[in-house]
């Protein structure tokens, strides 16, 4: 009874849920429905997700016919509403059998779980009992092994101790009779089985057996030293055989012993030395340091011949001996040249430091440095100091070699480099300061050379041909090559950056002195002294923006004067010369950084140096510019003075555009020639060039008024000539033609096409002043109103005529003009050069 009113709570549940779902419209998410569809695909309109009713009732009665079957239709749905709602209580009620079939199988699991954890426990109990069986078997088996154990370690025990007992004695009575060469191989043996007892120390025999043998140890260190101490006295010299021994017996012994006695030893060999070089002698000062090294070098010659044979070769006796005479030669020398630091000039500098050098040298290749307890691991250079001044006048960059070349040239490390030669170091700034002065004294040679010849004077000689580079500069560069390998060989610390700072200040001398000093000058007067004095002001002030600036200020105070071609053939000479130097010194910069220690690399930069080399290039070619420009100025101007209010028929290009040719031709190939090891500077010149001659033919276009439209269209010849000759420009001269850099090209027709535009807005008839503005902004899209003004002047328009068409292009909506891309073809450069040439080929039929 309570069963089925569960069941009937249930069902009534359940209806409710329905009415729930009946009442209410329910969407899904898209991935839910998906996989709905997935399990369950249907075509049936009503299980869609986009279900809609309306559309649905229209497809069911399309029309007002249809309604009498509505019946039949709404007894279809509530059957299958019926057969809907039986199967989801079919499902609700197989759900709930469900649940209950579940809990029966876990109550089937654990029961199951509870039987295996019985028989788990079983085995367990079984395995304990097994092993208590197996123990009990074996019990008397392990004590068998642990009895034969013990037995075992008590005969070693007691072997060790008899030989330990034998041996002690033995080694008393060797060490009474001072029997060295038998002692060793007992002393080794006792030594051995000391070892086998550490853990029985606490048992009085074996520690009472323990002090017998260290105090044998005692007795033979100070027998063996007093032999030695008495052979080397020369009271009471002992057979060297003896010593040999005792030497082997030493090698036995604490380490401590041996190197007290090595220090003795190579302390007694010094003493002669030391006192012949004392401070207070001739022989002290470094002008005699040669001596210095002669005496040990004889010494150990002698010291092996006499003794070398006493001690074992892995004692290595002469090296150390040779090593300790470094030590204290450099104390002394260090204490010697701090007391007559006055007396020190560069010139003995060097000279003790590659005799130094010389010598440490020599130690490496004669001794392994095994003895060395510190080895000086951060020297990567050779050390051998190479003062050579033979001049190398290759024109090359002498900082660009092969690598493998320098990498075969390099010798390993060397662990007795610098042992000696570290105490010159604080005295490096002597060689700096001679270095300073030498070079001060070549630059005094290249400006007193550029004097009497002027650089690029040898280039010339009546046949144009390549600049090159100033003698000058490629001895600068093989004297600082010179200069860093020896600085280098010297020191590779903080000198490095002296070094550098010296390299950059006679790089900027020479800059100023040689190369910038030797332009030559425009014009003349006051105006040039000023302008070069504040170059040299902004130059040492190293500030290149206003160097420049200046620069640029000083060519326009200057009157237009053409140079002539010795001029000429100086500024590509300098221009050339500027470039080596320039790439030259960002190699020098590369080459000091590798060479200085990593703490002094990050510190070296050449790079304001290289943006004063990079200036002189640009006013180079900013002169070379001008050149061009002033030799156009005079056909420019007699453009502006033609009547072209008064053509009536276009004919061939004009002459000036002649006379701009024919300069362009006869300059520009001379100026490529000697450019040709710089190409990239000739393509700046001539990018330069172009962009300053046609703004300055644009300015001379506004001058050309008033013009009709025959004077109109004779300009527009003349500038397209201008332009072919224009793009022709870097390729002028050359028999085979070339294509211009893209980079020339656009800066051309960019150009040249707003004067051609001027000119084609000039011949426009002006039909509304709306339309005529339009169609300049179209044109000119960055047109002002000051040169919009220029092109109604040049269109010979009255004031009063121009004050409607002022204000037409002021109006903000013709600011930006939007036009439809028929107009922009029709109106856009190639266009108007198109009609150009069909124009130029009509002109030659008529002639």
């Amino acid at each position: 009874m309570i069963e089925y009113e569960r069941k009937t709570g249930m069902e009534g549940h359940e209806e409710d849920d329905l009415e729930d779902l009946n009442s209410t419209v329910y969407t899904f998410p898209p991935n839910v429905q998906n996989v709905i569809e997935q399990v369950l695909p249907s075509t049936d309109p009503l299980d869609q997700p986009n279900f809609n009713v309306v559309d649905y009732v229209n497809s069911l009665f399309p029309t007002e016919q249809s309604l009498s079957n509505i019946d039949d239709v709404v007894n279809n749905m509530e059957f299958k509403i019926r057969t809907i709602d039986k199967e989801i209580r079919s499902v609700v009620r197989g759900q709930t059998n469900v649940g209950q079939d579940g809990r029966a199988a876990l109550e089937d699991a654990q029961k199951v779980i509870k039987q295996l954890f019985v028989h788990i426990k079983d085995i367990k109990d079984k395995a304990e009992q097994s092993e208590e069986v197996v123990k009990e078997i074996t019990r008397d088996i392990k004590q068998l092994d642990f009895a034969k154990r013990n037995l075992t370690a008590s005969i070693t025990a007691l072997n060790h101790l008899h030989m330990l007992v034998e041996g002690v004695d033995t080694l008393k009575v060797l060490t009474q009779k001072k029997q060295y060469g038998e002692i060793v191989l007992p002393l080794q043996a006792v030594m051995e089985v000391m070892q086998h007892f550490n853990s029985y120390m606490d048992i009085p025999q074996v520690k009472q057996l323990s002090d017998e043998v260290r105090q044998i140890h005692v007795e033979l260190a100070q027998q063996i030293n007093a032999d030695f101490k008495q052979a080397f006295s020369g009271q009471n010299s002992k057979s060297f055989n003896q010593l040999t021994q005792g030497c082997l017996v030493l090698s036995v012994l604490d380490p401590k012993v041996k190197k007290d006695l090595l220090t003795w030893f190579v302390g007694i060999q010094l003493q002669e030395y030391q006192h012949l070089f004392d401070e207070n002698q001739d022989f002290a000062w470094l002008d005699k340091i040669d001596r210095r090294y002669v005496w040990i070098k004889k010494h150990l010659l002698d010291f092996e011949s006499k003794f070398g044979t006493i001690f074992p070769q892995d004692w290595e006796i002469s090296e150390r001996i040779a090593v300790q005479f470094c030590h204290v030669t450099r104390e002394d020398l260090t204490k010697l040249m701090h007391k007559r630091r006055s007396e020190i000039d560069v010139k003995l500098l060097l000279y003790a430091i590659q005799r130094t050098s010389n010598f440490e040298s020599l130690l490496a290749k004669r001794f392994t440095g095994i003895t060395l307890e510190i080895v000086d691991t951060t020297n990567k250079q050779n050390t051998t100091v190479n003062i050579d001044t033979t001049d190398n006048k290759t024109p090359g960059n002498p900082f660009e070699e092969n690598e493998q070349q320098v990498q075969n040239e390099k010798p390993k490390p060397s662990p007795f480099a610098k042992l000696i030669g570290r105490c010159f170091e604080p005295y490096l700034n002597i060689y700096i300061e001679s270095l300073d002065r030498n070079l001060a004294d070549l630059m005094d040679k290249f400006i007193s050379d550029s004097k009497t010849q002027p650089p690029g004077a040898k280039d010339y000689d009546g046949v144009e041909g390549p600049s090159s580079v100033l003698s000058s500069c490629a001895d600068l560069f093989v004297f600082y090559k010179k200069c860093m390998l020896q600085c280098t060989q010297l020191s590779t610390g903080s000198i490095m950056l002296n070094l550098a700072e010296t390299f950059q200040k006679y790089l900027r001398e020479y800059a100023l002195k040689v190369l910038q000093n030797n332009l030559p000058k425009i014009g003349g007067g006051a105006g040039i002294a000023t302008s070069m004095s504040s170059i040299t002001r902004d130059f040492r002030d190293l500030s290149t923006s206003g160097f420049i600036q200046n620069f640029q200020s000083f060519l326009k105070e200057g009157e237009s004067t053409r140079f002539s071609k010795e001029e000429q053939s100086r500024i590509c000479c300098i221009l050339t010369t500027a470039e080596y130097c320039l790439e030259t010194t960002q190699q020098l910069e590369e080459k000091l950084r590798e060479k200085a220690d990593k703490c002094y690399a990050e510190k070296i930069n050449l790079s304001q140096e290289q943006d004063i080399f990079h200036n002189v290039i640009s006013n180079c070619i900013q002169l070379l510019v001008q050149d061009l420009e002033s030799a156009c100025e005079s056909a420019l101007t007699a453009m502006t003075k033609v009547q072209w209010s008064a053509l009536e028929v276009v004919g061939d290009q004009s002459n000036y555009v002649n006379t701009i040719v024919a300069h362009l031709r006869q300059t520009i190939p001379t100026i490529r020639d000697r450019l040709s090891s710089c190409r990239k500077y000739f393509t700046q010149l001539c990018v330069k060039f172009a962009s300053s001659f046609i703004v300055k033919l644009i300015q001379q276009l506004y001058k050309c008024k008033p013009l009709n439209t025959v004077g109109a269209e004779q300009l527009l010849l003349d500038v397209h000539m201008l332009k072919t000759a224009l793009l022709d420009l870097p390729s002028t001269g050359y028999q085979v033609q070339r294509k211009a850099p893209a980079t020339y090209t656009k800066v051309v027709v960019k150009g040249m096409a707003n004067a051609e535009m001027i000119l084609k807005i000039v011949m426009s008839p002006i039909e509304s002043p709306k339309d005529f503005v339009k169609q300049c902004r179209v044109r000119l899209p960055d047109l002002q109103a000051p040169e919009f003004q220029k092109i109604l002047d040049m269109k010979g328009l009255k004031k009063t005529e121009q004050v409607l068409l002022l204000e037409q292009f002021k109006q903000p909506e013709n600011i930006d003009v939007l036009h439809d891309s028929s107009h922009v073809i029709q109106d856009s450069p190639e266009h108007e050069a198109g009609r150009i040439k069909r124009l130029e080929k009509l002109i030659k039929k008529r002639i």
